[in-house]
């Protein structure tokens, strides 16, 4: 749960006579969560941020869906998702569902010629490759390889990378995403048994005013629909901020894992949370250290969830031939375990240099079209010796 802060020049008291040095007011918009009852923040234009000189007719994106009912291991092979210049173009899903949708990216080029505002769904991007910064309102993020942006709905945005080589992971979420609950007190204070602390959260930076007025093209997505609008000013015309509802980074090495005498479940890697689903980060770390311990996962039968893990990087303690960008799906309804031999060969090792980001759901994820050009179809006989 982000945390109070506030970015340039603001009124001593909200909703209150705010001037520029001519006298003219500046234009204050609530941006508000929950209708009134949730986080919010209050930001202060140089004009009013209602200024519209065209409006598109709108683009369906909605994802061709391949099949919604399927029991059966899946895995997908992630770097076979194609480059493509354009940002929201190289955006493909591969799994979906009411909650949430996963898709994979792999921009070559910065968005500087157009604003993009996502008006359905809270983003988490994961920086699998590439480094840059995202541009917003709020100001400034820098992010770099394993950085989590988390980008609150209606944040209008620009993405703007190094180079052209970028993998993303990015979740559409439908809900809010927050950090769990019982790593928070009574205050929202983290507590000291939580894998992060306030000092780990990057906020926004730099804030630029841009006191401009001309065509400014951005693109807003609005049920499942792209559509151009074309502002009279630019979007970025904050003097200043303040409240908790702002986008921020947090770096996958950062989290500090928590370990155990005997092997650990899954829940222990929880980073984020959503209605429905969590997120959660394996990262590198020392093994349980009983004399009898089994470092790798038992066999489990997630009888209520489906299970994503999109390997990162480094040998993954339970699995085979695993390769960077893959995405397995373990479907809820069956029991998914080690691959043989893991178990033995994990036997006496002292730690593990995997990184990983597991999504797990409480409602099934359907499989898309783009997501079959990416299959592999023989992960499900993978368990055979």
């Amino acid at each position: 749960m982000p945390q109070y802060y506030s970015a340039g020049n603001i009124p001593p008291k909200r909703h209150t006579q705010f001037r520029k040095p001519n006298g003219q007011l500046y234009a204050e918009e609530l941006v508000s969560t929950h209708g009134f009852s949730n986080v919010y923040s209050l930001i202060y234009h140089c004009y009013p941020p209602t200024m519209v000189k065209s409006v598109g007719e709108g683009v369906d994106i909605s994802p061709a869906l391949a099949f919604k009912r399927s029991l059966k291991h899946q895995s997908f092979i992630g770097y076979n998702v194609k480059p493509q210049s354009d940002y929201l173009k190289s955006r493909t899903p591969v799994l979906v569902n009411s909650d949430l949708h996963i898709s994979l990216a792999a921009p070559q080029q910065s968005n500087t010629d157009y604003f993009f505002k996502n008006a359905d769904a809270d983003e988490m991007i994961f920086i699998h490759e590439g480094s840059g910064r995202l541009d917003t309102i709020y100001g400034s993020l820098d992010f770099a390889y394993g950085d989590y942006l988390i980008i609150p709905r209606g944040t209008i945005y620009q993405m703007h990378f190094n180079d052209s080589n970028n993998r993303l992971l990015i979740v559409d979420s439908f809900s809010p995403i927050e950090t769990p609950r019982r790593y928070r007190n009574a205050y929202g204070q983290y507590e000291e048994h939580a894998p992060y602390c306030e000092r780990d959260f990057r906020k926004p930076k730099d804030l630029k005013t841009f006191d401009q007025t001309g065509d400014f093209k951005v693109i807003i997505k609005k049920e499942q629909m792209l559509y151009d609008y074309v502002y009279a000013t630019h979007p970025f015309d904050a003097i200043g901020w303040d409240g908790n509802h702002y986008p921020y980074a947090f770096s996958i090495h950062d989290f500090e894992p928590i370990t155990g005498r005997i092997h650990m479940p899954p829940p222990i890697h929880q980073t984020f949370e959503a209605h429905n689903y969590v997120i959660c980060s394996f990262v590198p770390r020392l093994y349980d250290y009983h004399p009898l311990s089994i470092p790798v996962p038992y066999n489990h039968s997630n009888v209520d969830s489906d299970e994503v893990l999109y390997y990162v990087d480094g040998d993954f303690m339970s699995r085979k031939s695993v390769v960077r960008g893959q995405i397995t799906l373990h479907p809820a309804g069956i029991p998914h375990g080690p691959h043989p031999g893991t178990v033995e060969k994990s036997l006496g090792q002292k730690e593990t240099k995997e990184l990983a980001v597991m999504i797990d759901t409480f409602k099934p994820l359907w499989v898309t079209q783009a997501a079959l050009d990416i299959y592999d179809d023989s992960y499900h006989k993978s368990w055979l010796t």
